[in-house]
């Protein structure tokens, strides 16, 4: 690689430069959405936060993994996430080892927030991804930078043979010390806002791709991390993974021109910003769903003691997929249909279950509006 096709070969990397005029309008309306909306947030009692995390924090990691490609359980994380907080869900389901691990590395960045980033913390994170030290089928490094003894570290896609690289990382042994300048820069305190600060590290910590793996979850990690320094709170109550993930491929693709570009990293950061402020937007719809299934178990709790019917009824306020009939009862609640039968002509006698309009061959249940 002779040409200097990559950002970091060019002449005075790690400078990043932005042009400040064109973001300010931007950034000032993301810092004005953010605490607006943090200030919302702790106006609520404590039981609500936790439950506002919880959501968010389960939406953060099953979509920071989805970027990826990895598919987890949602009810293992949940069920993760309440432990560490006390919340009593009904159920717990029982988590893998990998699922605890990838919770563990989101706790880390989150609660401890206001501690340095070291080379060890960032190894421990690796080890916490991939505890058997595997990546699907195949043995990787875990807890240290690549070699790249398998050749360079590219991003690919496409059909082995008609492969397309959209990008290749700096060599392995100059690794080392550009995660120095990277640790050193971070745990700096700078004049840089720390909104556009997260923007910065995660392009930076992409770019240098210095694991094996997991180096986009590590990189979301580090921004939960800045985000949180930002709101001055460990609970984070908006999830940029989630809004990254639903424009998965804008992302990859302002990456890819930015990882080919020059040091103004000016587009860049726009789209980050952008991003950040959808999440934000998008965070109230969250808010919403607990404050309504706050409203509800306050309403009905006393009148619910059918461990099945508190689990069908909590996905029912979750936003239950397609509509609930006695069959889907059975199947969800693992019992038979006469006893799902019962369960819901339950709840009806109670006013909380009514029969739906809508049409169909199976009669089909939904919650009263409350």
């Amino acid at each position: 690689m002779n040409r200097k096709i990559y950002i970091y070969q060019q002449e005075n990397w790690p400078n990043f430069t932005w042009d400040i005029k064109e973001l300010s309008d931007l950034l000032a309306e993301v810092i004005n959405k953010q605490g607006r909306f943090i200030g919302k947030m702790e106006t609520l009692g404590f039981d609500l936060q936790n439950e506002a995390f919880l959501e968010t924090l389960t939406s953060d990691i099953l979509k920071t993994n989805e970027i990826e490609g990895i598919i987890l359980n949602k009810e293992e994380v949940r069920s993760s996430i309440a432990r560490r907080l006390g919340i009593d869900i009904g159920g717990l389901s029982p988590i893998n080892r990998n699922i605890e691990g990838i919770v563990d590395m989101m706790f880390d960045a989150t609660d401890r927030f206001d501690k340095p980033l070291t080379k060890k913390r960032l190894f421990d994170w690796h080890f916490a991804l991939f505890p058997l030290g595997r990546s699907g089928m195949y043995e990787i490094i875990v807890g240290n930078w690549r070699d790249d003894s398998t050749g360079p570290m590219q991003v690919v896609s496409g059909a082995m043979g008609k492969e397309k690289v959209h990008y290749q990382a700096p060599p392995a042994n100059v690794i080392d010390k550009e995660m120095t300048v990277f640790i050193d820069w971070f745990n700096e305190k700078t004049n840089i806002d720390l909104v556009l600060k997260a923007s910065i590290a995660h392009l930076w910590f992409v770019t240098l791709h210095p694991f094996e793996d997991g180096n986009g979850r590590i990189a979301r990690a580090i921004t939960d991390m800045l985000l949180a320094r930002s709101d001055g709170l460990s609970q984070r109550f908006y999830s940029m993974s989630s809004q990254i993930q639903k424009e998965r491929k804008s992302y990859y693709d302002i990456l890819e021109k930015t990882q080919k570009g020059k040091l103004d990293i000016t587009e860049w950061v726009s789209w980050f910003l952008n991003t950040l402020r959808k999440a934000i937007i998008n965070s109230e719809e969250t808010l919403g769903l607990v404050i309504r299934k706050h409203k509800f178990w306050n309403t009905y709790g006393t009148l619910i003691k059918n461990e099945r019917q508190k689990k069908i009824l909590n996905k029912l306020l979750e936003g239950f997929t397609g509509s609930l009939t006695t069959s889907k009862w059975a199947k969800i609640a693992k019992c038979s249909q006469d006893t799902a039968l019962r369960d819901i002509q339950d709840l009806i006698d109670k006013g909380i279950l009514i029969k739906s309009n809508s049409g169909g061959r199976s009669t089909k249940y939904e919650l009263r509006d409350e």
